[in-house]
């Protein structure tokens, strides 16, 4: 497996030569950084530790701005670690830059999704409404029956759906496919929605689906038409 740290920026569409509309996530990619490698000797697991965009020093405190100079980098504002048993070879104070994936390639992209605020049961967990018509029971979208079971009447059971804060979870879309990479001007394309809100920040680690890899679709090229233009 291997992984990159990068930032959400929004989505767009691009075309194939063959005239498919392709809607895509533009991922901004800095170069990352290796701060530390765990191996198996010193911390029990083999793990890489990068480490994205720079921080102030005086923004910072004296164990980060150790832990960066062993880097031979400034502190870092994310710290993730990943297994990538496809990175170990990679030394302490690397870069790791967007040509680690190139287009074809299926990743999974992990980030923290969009928050909603304080939410009642029927936008945080889909539950139906009451009913309406004829003055209903006055009950349209309120929570039903909490303590009727029937095991233990009077008791609410742990998980039970009930309204309280929705979103902010991280989750993983799995299964995407790399449109484009562009190491130039540091961004990657990726075909479909990624969780997280724009500016987001997002890992994308290779998939941990059987398939690997699918055939890259070949974009249209507007770098010729530019040039007759002038």
């Amino acid at each position: 497996m291997k992984g990159i740290l990068g930032r959400k920026l929004g989505m767009t569409q691009v075309f194939t030569t063959d005239g498919e509309l392709i809607p895509v996530t533009v991922v901004e990619v800095k170069p990352n950084v290796v701060l530390q490698k765990k191996t198996n000797e010193t911390d029990g697991y083999e793990a890489i530790q990068l480490g994205y965009e720079d921080v102030k020093e005086h923004r910072s405190n004296k164990p980060a701005i150790g832990h960066a100079k062993k880097a031979n980098t400034a502190p870092k504002h994310y710290i993730r670690e990943i297994k990538a048993d496809e990175m170990m070879d990679l030394e302490v104070g690397a870069e790791v830059k967007a040509d680690l994936f190139k287009a074809g390639d299926l990743v999974d992209v992990q980030g923290v999704s969009k928050g909603h605020g304080y939410t009642g049961t029927i936008a945080r967990y889909n539950a139906h409404r009451g009913p309406e018509s004829h003055g209903g029971s006055k009950n349209t979208r309120h929570i039903g029956s909490l303590a009727t079971t029937g095991r233990n009447n009077g008791r609410i059971e742990k998980n039970t759906p009930m309204p309280g804060h929705d979103g902010v979870y991280t989750t993983t879309n799995q299964n995407l496919t790399v449109v484009k990479v562009d190491t130039e001007d540091g961004y990657i394309l990726i075909k479909g929605n990624v969780p997280g809100p724009k500016k987001g920040l997002v890992m994308i680690k290779t998939t941990v689906k059987p398939v690997k890899e699918t055939k890259a679709p070949e974009l249209i090229s507007y770098a010729a038409s530019e040039e007759e233009g002038k």
